[in-house]
């Protein structure tokens, strides 16, 4: 079906004006006032409401194939597109992790059939894949890029090999992600931590992975990247001191290193794992609170180019939780008696690609930062950074991925609208002022109001290299 979305508010490009919208066949076929058509169109009136481009996730982990208890990407691109996320780029640490061609053509055979959002997959490292890594190059308008995990002890997902690093900067020519934790800072201070205290306690997670271990991987990224002209990109940013890598001076198209900050180090602090505990648990750790005051004035004068989620689900029971008789999140009973800390087994990461949008809304309400700028880092500069073809912008001719919002609509996070499969959230009885109403997917109403239309299913996205 084409529509006709009237009288819009529309945030494109850093301008905000009134127009309609008349998207035909997928795409945008015009933007101006007044828009009157002499055939039959479905029509929106958007009255009162943004138009704003969907926005696009680079970090998410959608857990299929393998580990399809915590999520799918059926549903974790329903809640996706739920919070105004059109498109998403997905990890390789999956089960078994993406290592191979044929494997990571299996998620984009998922991806084509389940996927209610548009979709890309990253190929995944280790320190003997470099031949399928390669293989990467023949194909590079078709994946979003390579992954490395340059600090992980999950499986063989660590590349931790000066060899493997030095081929895989010097020969990829696609995108290079990198999450930056140093590995044996890390280790020496699980060590030193455990030595001390006996049992750990959430608290003491970004003490584990702190600044030194962040910074240490991210310079060390760096200096490889600028040994071969590698085009960098580094995942969740969470410290002050890796602030001094990045520049502004350089304009987004061409910088070749680039880097994201995640929505919960913009959020959480430290302060806040004596309330939440293992709930916002995650790699890297939310830090103390001159980080995240740090983070959002290097956003905003754009050394952070960048807004993803690292979206990361786990079950309540891998975060050492359940729900209480009134349906609360709480403590695993062993936990609350004393008899053991859940710290050490519990998973890292949290589900937040739902609440995004409605998360830099909120803080947009509260005057930190603007609508042009939210849309800027979390739709134009990911579709810059990555190259995505057609989509990121409300332009004549592009995609219609579009997102309406009402600015004065609250919307409360609670167990029955969460629609990740792991069922919570860290936000859970967070009221936003601000909700999504509509959200297009190549020109398909997919979400309405709470309702979806499951019939279309998002596209494979292309890259322009």
């Amino acid at each position: 079906m084409n529509y006709l979305i009237k009288n819009a508010t529309v945030v494109n490009e850093n301008k905000t004006f009134h127009s309609d919208i008349l998207i035909k066949d997928g795409r945008i076929e015009k933007i101006a006032p007044n828009i009157s058509l002499k055939y039959v169109i479905k029509e929106i009136d958007a009255t009162g409401l943004h138009l704003l481009p969907g926005a696009i996730d680079d970090q998410v982990h959608f857990r299929e194939p393998g580990l399809t208890h915590k999520a799918t990407i059926y549903t974790e691109s329903k809640a996706a597109v739920a919070g105004g996320v059109t498109s998403f780029m997905e990890m390789p640490n999956t089960q078994p992790p993406a290592f191979t061609q044929q494997l990571l053509e299996d998620k984009y055979s998922i991806g084509k059939h389940t996927s209610l959002a548009n979709y890309s997959f990253f190929m995944g490292t280790s320190n003997d894949n470099y031949d399928e890594v390669m293989r990467c190059n023949e194909k590079r308008k078709d994946i979003c890029g390579v992954k490395i995990f340059m600090g992980s002890s999950t499986g063989n997902l660590l590349v931790d090999s000066p060899l493997a690093l030095d081929k895989i900067f010097g020969n990829s020519e696609l995108l290079i992600a990198t999450h930056c934790e140093d590995e044996k800072i890390i280790k020496e201070n699980f060590a030193r931590l455990k030595a001390e205290k006996g049992t750990l306690q959430p608290s003491d997670h970004p003490v584990i992975r702190n600044e030194e271990a962040c910074f240490e991987s991210s310079f060390r990224a760096i200096q490889f990247a600028k040994k071969y002209g590698s085009r960098l990109h580094i995942l969740h940013i969470s410290t002050e001191k890796e602030l001094q890598l990045f520049t502004n001076l350089i304009p987004l198209k061409e910088k070749k290193i680039t880097c994201e900050v995640c929505v919960h180090h913009l959020h959480f602090t430290s302060d806040d794992y004596e309330r939440l505990g293992n709930q916002i648990k995650c790699n890297p750790a939310i830090k103390s609170s001159n980080n995240k005051a740090a983070l959002w004035p290097a956003l905003l004068d754009d050394r952070l180019d960048v807004i993803a989620t690292d979206h990361a689900p786990h079950t309540l029971e891998e975060k050492g939780f359940y729900r209480n008789g009134e349906g609360l999140l709480a403590p695993s009973p062993l936990e609350r008696a004393g008899v053991r800390s859940s710290y050490e087994k519990a998973h890292s990461g949290l589900p937040l690609v739902q609440h995004s949008l409605m998360l830099m809304l909120h803080y947009y309400k509260e005057g930190k930062i603007t609508l042009e700028k939210i849309v800027e880092k979390m739709s134009h500069a990911v579709a810059t950074c990555f190259s995505i073809e057609d989509r990121g912008f409300i332009r004549e001719g592009y995609f219609a991925d579009l997102v309406l919002v009402d600015l004065d609509k609250p919307f409360t996070v609670n167990k029955e609208n969460i629609l990740y499969k792991c069922g919570w959230s860290p936000l859970e009885g967070f009221t936003f002022p601000s909700s999504v109403t509509h959200t297009f997917i190549n020109g398909n109403l997919i979400y309405a109001n709470g309702a979806f239309d499951e019939s279309n299913k998002g596209m494979r996205l292309r890259f322009m290299r």
